[in-house]
């Protein structure tokens, strides 16, 4: 059972919350939404947002040689600002449970969700999910299995919030739904061909598919550049599959972009995808561990099209699961405060919802314990968890609540957190 919290514990919250925003600048889709794994002829249709073959973690802590990332410096006070906006008054009713929920974003598969996706949405408070896997059945049975999801949404579970409903419509191997009334949709590197004007064209029309279902963000596109047609096939994650838009950052930024941009058209929030890049290693993090990139720093040629993204008013950016030793050699990007606080929120300016990569099923995330994952995710600056494994939600939930709980500082990370998606969703 929740427990109740009374005004002046509210009060307290939303305060704190304001000044963890105020400090950087605005809160916060397993190579999320990529990987498939390069031993088969075809990707999986597992589900993990990159509709990859995990393995599942069997780990019950974090390692020793894998130390928990270090939590971002608490914020200093600061004054109140007067009157709460819309989102801080919706905040306040919202119980500890829903808002950790809000924080979550869990796979239901596209032909109809199972059990456990149902119980982390109506118990667990989840509220956010994404239909993963691979449906033909076309657009009247999709919006059917929408409906049923957000069928979940009332007071009790979500405070009465919608759910941000997303899917991987990329294209090529990476397209969960298809069938009558879905365009057949091609790889981003044959997309690239018919330069932006006429992608940008093209992505409006597959946006407003995704609308007619009930659909409103996509996991894609893929902004990460791939360095070199002769590199390209043994980046296993990204150019083995042709889910690149180029070989250099100005034309992945362009015509990725160009797609982006015919999704807000349409109506679909865009999320772009993997911060700050996946186009250099070689394992796919889905389907291997200690995946590194040996090569991007920290200011980088290939963060171009992530930047001039968020410059175009993107709010969702998904971070990859690999390490980058050149910029924290220590930590998974989803650990890492360098990248989410540091690159994303200070350096390039930020303020939407910083997304991870699965975290459930990921063979990268196998050495932590579910528990450890989620804390790691959000202590250093996360501020929406992807799952590809429902199962894995009441141990994840059930931990960020219990911190929120007994720690003020990772309760002020939290309801930042949920503040920023109730601006995202309110179109914010």
């Amino acid at each position: 059972m929740r427990k109740t919290q009374t005004i002046a514990s509210l009060g307290m919250s939303i305060a704190a919350a304001g000044a963890l925003l105020a400090m950087a600048s605005g809160c916060s889709a397993g190579n999320g939404s990529s990987a498939q794994n390069p031993t088969q002829g075809t990707p999986s249709t597992s589900a993990s947002p990159s509709s990859a073959a995990p393995v599942p973690s069997t780990a019950a802590a974090t390692p020793s040689a894998r130390p928990s990332a270090p939590a971002a410096p608490a914020p200093a006070p600061q004054p109140s600002t007067g009157t709460p906006s819309a989102a801080e008054q919706q905040l306040a009713t919202l119980d500890v449970e829903q808002r950790v929920g809000q924080l979550f974003m869990v796979a239901a598969k596209a032909t109809g969700a199972e059990p456990a996706t149902m119980a982390a949405l109506n118990k667990y408070h989840v509220g956010n999910v994404y239909l993963s896997g691979r449906s033909k059945a076309g657009t009247a049975t999709t919006a059917s299995v929408v409906s049923a999801l957000t069928g979940t949404v009332s007071a009790a579970t979500t405070g009465g919030l919608p759910l941000s409903v997303a899917t991987d419509q990329e294209g090529g191997f990476v397209q969960v739904l298809s069938g009558p009334g879905f365009s057949q949709i091609p790889a981003a590197l044959v997309q690239a061909g018919a330069g932006p004007t006429k992608l940008r064209a093209d992505a409006a029309v597959w946006g407003k598919e995704l609308r007619s279902v009930g659909v409103n963000v996509n996991l894609a596109p893929v902004l990460d550049t791939v360095t070199s047609p002769e590199f390209a096939p043994s980046n296993a994650p990204i150019g083995h599959f042709q889910r690149q838009y180029g070989f250099t950052p100005h034309d992945v930024s362009v015509l990725g972009n160009a797609f982006a941009d015919g999704m807000k058209d349409a109506g679909v929030a865009p999320v772009v995808k993997h911060y700050p890049g996946l186009g250099r290693v070689v394992p796919n993090t889905d389907v291997s561990s200690e995946v590194r990139d040996t090569s991007t720093t920290s200011n980088d040629p290939a963060l171009e099209p992530f930047q001039a993204a968020i410059k175009g008013g993107a709010r969702w950016v998904m971070v990859s699961n690999a390490y980058y030793d050149k910029i924290d050699p220590a930590n998974i990007a989803p650990f890492s405060p360098t990248i989410m606080d540091t690159m994303l929120r200070t350096d390039a300016g930020f303020t939407g919802i910083v997304l991870s990569d699965d975290l459930c099923s990921a063979a990268q995330l196998e050495a932590w314990s579910d528990a450890d994952r989620a804390l790691n995710f959000f202590a250093a600056g996360g501020t929406m968890l992807v799952c590809a494994d429902p199962a894995r939600i009441p141990t994840m939930h059930q931990a960020v609540v219990q911190k929120a709980q007994s720690d003020p500082a990772f309760r002020a990370k939290v309801d930042a957190a949920v503040l920023t998606i109730l601006r995202v969703k309110a179109g914010q």
